[in-house]
């Protein structure tokens, strides 16, 4: 069994260095003996594999969410028919912020093909990760948004038209959002940096005083990216089930909306942060640091961070499938696009 350079280390958290997830290398060192190391070796087969899967799909999803959440703020950008809604505001800010994310990940999938070792210096490490922080609390607190305007309108609709917020309101709920999540990310941009562990250059967190902190900082991820966020977007749908129900058509197609979005959230991201729980229980003693826990971070978390990533790249999908209005602006738009091809090829010359 033959392990490459860093996974010779005995680290599981070379393998964890994703985006918006990464852990001290120098905490496993530290606690992993030779011995211990030896036994949780990873296959080099198996290690390359592994970063060839995970550099492959970081692409894919960049390609996927950088296409899909351009053609969600073109489609915005065009004229409606009807004035603009609050849910256009926050599908916007949801589409920005995906976008910015998608085009951060063409640096952690080299980061992954050369075997997590960083290659870009330092303020490129800090500027890339406190931005991937930053695009993934915006994300979470904008679909949170997106969910809560959504029942507003179909409340509102039904009892009081006035209800609804006004343009104003919705910009300054849009700065404040941008303003909770700098403030959340704030951690990542103080301690980030790139780090010489085992000889190689990695970018990480790495605290000052200790696994406790960053035990909090990864509770804090899980409180505020995902628990928080879930609760709400479920209250949501059971109070549009409770307006709705499911006899009326457009209710129908609502609460189908709903689910779906409800569902792509929780899928994606709760085996990650499933495991980033396990990870701050041992971090604070709670549970044990044990071969189990090393192999299920070397292989399956990985595995879980490219499926919390795709999210990004589901979130236009899922808006211009799903909301009536988005697909009409497309078939508008293709419509468009083919009479100027006709109109082009027929002033062209004979």
């Amino acid at each position: 069994m033959v392990t490459p350079k860093l996974w010779r280390t005995g680290s599981q958290v070379s393998i964890m260095t994703s985006a918006n997830h990464r852990n001290s290398f120098w905490e496993v060192l530290e606690r992993t003996s030779n011995h211990k190391r030896a036994e949780v070796a990873v296959p080099a087969r198996a290690a390359l594999a592994l970063r060839v899967l995970i550099a492959a799909v970081y692409l894919g999803v960049c390609a996927l969410g950088a296409a899909g959440n351009l053609l969600v703020l073109l489609l915005l950008r065009r004229r409606p028919r009807r004035p603009r809604s609050s849910l256009d505001a926050f599908v916007r800010n949801l589409a920005a912020t995906d976008l910015q994310f998608a085009l951060t990940l063409p640096f952690w999938a080299a980061e992954a093909a050369l075997d997590f070792s960083w290659p870009f210096g330092g303020p490129l490490c800090t500027l890339l990760l406190s931005a991937t922080v930053l695009n993934m609390y915006a994300s979470a607190f904008f679909l949170t948004a997106l969910s809560v305007a959504r029942y507003r309108s179909v409340a509102s609709a039904l009892r009081r038209p006035s209800g609804r917020l006004r343009p104003g309101s919705v910009r300054c709920l849009c700065a404040l959002l941008w303003a909770a999540a700098c403030l959340a990310s704030l951690p990542a941009a103080l301690f980030s940096a790139v780090r010489r562990v085992a000889g190689e250059p990695l970018c990480l967190l790495r605290f000052p005083d200790g696994r406790d902190w960053l035990a909090l900082y990864h509770l804090q991820k899980i409180l505020l990216a995902f628990v928080l966020p879930l609760a709400t977007l479920g209250l949501c749908y059971l109070l549009l089930l409770r307006r709705l129900g499911s006899t009326r058509p457009r209710g129908s197609r609502v609460t189908r909306a709903v689910t779906i979005t409800v569902l792509a959230f929780f899928l994606c991201w709760l085996p990650n942060q499933a495991l980033t729980l396990w990870g701050v229980l041992v971090k604070l003693g709670a549970l044990p640091w044990d071969r189990a826990y090393y192999l299920v971070h070397a292989y399956l978390f990985p595995v879980t961070v490219c499926l919390a990533h795709a999210n990004s790249g589901l979130n236009p999908l899922l808006y211009c499938l799903l909301r009536p209005e988005f697909r009409q602006r497309l078939r508008e738009l293709c419509r468009g696009h083919g009479r100027m091809g006709a109109r082009a090829r027929s002033l062209g010359p004979e």
